[in-house]
């Protein structure tokens, strides 16, 4: 997933002993300011923001230099330019990383800027993107406004129409959702040796547990956190028998490659060859499945006891750095790249997201030239069931990310999910203290 990148930062930026006034790169030069923009991706959306930016300069007479890292790279050259008192006018940031900026003078606070501005219109942006950067000194999603969303990302799920109709299997619903029983029955169908040389070539699923288990364990009805996020709540059997049903697709039902197969070739490009059935989709895969040699489509995700799908959404945001010599200026490109409507068409037609704009969706679902054509999947994921990644609310992400570190072992069938969460609870617990001491709220 192509979202977060706060592993580590707390500590990196803390190191840097940051007092930031003045120490940002614009300048004031002849014929207009200078800014830089920091950001990552690839080459549709490099191409998407140089033509975006030159609407930008020309209406500003400002220059913008853009500095495009890869995913992989951006956390640390991030980090470096932080420590180096380097830090790009405008950036990228998400949303776990907010209240260690905030505490370290990183970003600013822009609220004075966007709330009631004429040049904005917040209630046209998805509440969610918004509210992801909102911080009131202890808890994300309220209070002052620190960056503005360059998008929103609903983590979907596809499936494979070609393989659907050569098995002759009936389509899934666009609307409802297979139950677990049921999408476990329908994988198995799809497992298959097609060339009858004794070995499996096509399998039902492949999903990775840290991007894919949260959508099942929400179905179900279980969570990572109390409401007030000061307990670590995975040693329910909710939540159990969410991740025993996950690791049994591959021990039990067998309806995805094994680690020796995955290993030969993993799962993503398995799915781009054609030989996964189901496997998911966000809309900055939408660019690169343009090619894929197999029709496809999105659907909602299998629903566990609650009979409702449940799946993430993510969002990158656009922050302004707190040493900024041109301010207002960089302001100004957060909101244009945040919120102009000819910015954000070159995005949606690069293919790396969907409309940041509630007003351009409507038209945006209904253009049956582009894939997928359920796009209105998409748009459900935003406005009704997708919620942000567990460790989005929280000061630090080692509370989140210790449930993944030793998990094998369930995956492979060699503990249960019961045995392995009552394991895990009390060491996630201890790193969520830690962070939430961190924050002033422990």
């Amino acid at each position: 997933m192509k979202s977060r990148f706060k592993t580590g930062i707390v500590a990196a930026v803390a190191a840097a002993g940051l007092l930031l006034s003045g120490c940002g790169p614009a300048a004031t030069g002849a014929g207009g300011e200078t800014l830089t923009f920091m950001f990552r991706g690839g080459a549709d959306e490099k191409a998407a923001y140089t033509k975006a930016i030159g609407e930008f300069e020309k209406a500003n007479d400002v220059k913008v230099n853009m500095i495009v890292t890869t995913p992989d790279d951006y956390s640390t050259k991030l980090k470096a330019a932080i420590a180096g008192k380097k830090v790009p006018d405008v950036f990228y940031v998400d949303p776990g990383s907010v209240q260690a900026y905030v505490k370290t003078g990183v970003v600013k606070n822009i609220s004075e800027f966007v709330e009631g501005s004429d040049s904005i219109d917040l209630d046209n942006i998805w509440q969610y993107g918004v509210d992801s950067y909102r911080f009131d000194g202890k808890l994300m999603g309220q209070g002052d406004i620190y960056a503005l969303p360059k998008d929103v990302g609903p983590f979907s799920f596809g499936y494979n129409k070609t393989m659907f109709d050569e098995a002759g299997i009936p389509l899934p619903s666009a609307d409802t959702p297979y139950t677990f029983d049921e999408f476990v029955d329908v994988a198995k169908k799809l497992t298959k040796d097609t060339n009858a040389d004794g070995k499996l070539d096509q399998w039902g699923t492949g999903l990775n547990v840290q991007w894919n288990l949260q959508p099942f364990v929400w179905s179900n009805g279980a969570d990572w956190l109390n409401q007030d996020r000061s307990k670590v709540t995975v040693d329910t059997p909710e939540f159990a028998e969410s991740l025993q049903w996950f690791a049994d697709l591959q021990n039990v039902a067998k309806v995805t490659p094994s680690v020796g197969e995955a290993q030969t070739l993993d799962t993503y490009q398995r799915w781009m060859q054609g030989q996964i059935g189901f496997f998911p989709v966000g809309p900055w895969d939408v660019s690169t499945y343009e090619k894929l040699p197999f029709e496809w489509d999105l659907i909602p995700y299998p629903a566990g006891s609650t009979g409702k799908s449940a799946t993430w959404t993510g969002t990158l945001g656009i922050a302004v750095s707190n040493s900024s010599k041109a301010p207002e200026k960089a302001v100004e490109l957060a909101k244009f790249l945040s919120a102009n409507e000819t910015a954000q068409q070159s995005l949606v037609d690069a293919g790396v997201q969907i409309p940041n704009l509630i007003d351009m969706s409507d038209q945006w679902v209904k253009d049956s030239t582009t894939k997928p054509a359920n796009k209105q999947e998409f748009l459900d994921i935003v406005k009704d069931y997708g919620r942000g990644l567990p460790a989005n609310s929280t000061y630090s992400a080692e509370w989140y990310d210790e449930l993944f570190k030793n998990i094998q072992p369930v995956l492979d069938g060699k503990k249960t999910a019961a045995q392995y969460l009552k394991e895990a609870q009390p060491k996630m617990q201890k790193y969520l203290d830690q962070a939430n001491q961190a924050a002033g709220i422990g």
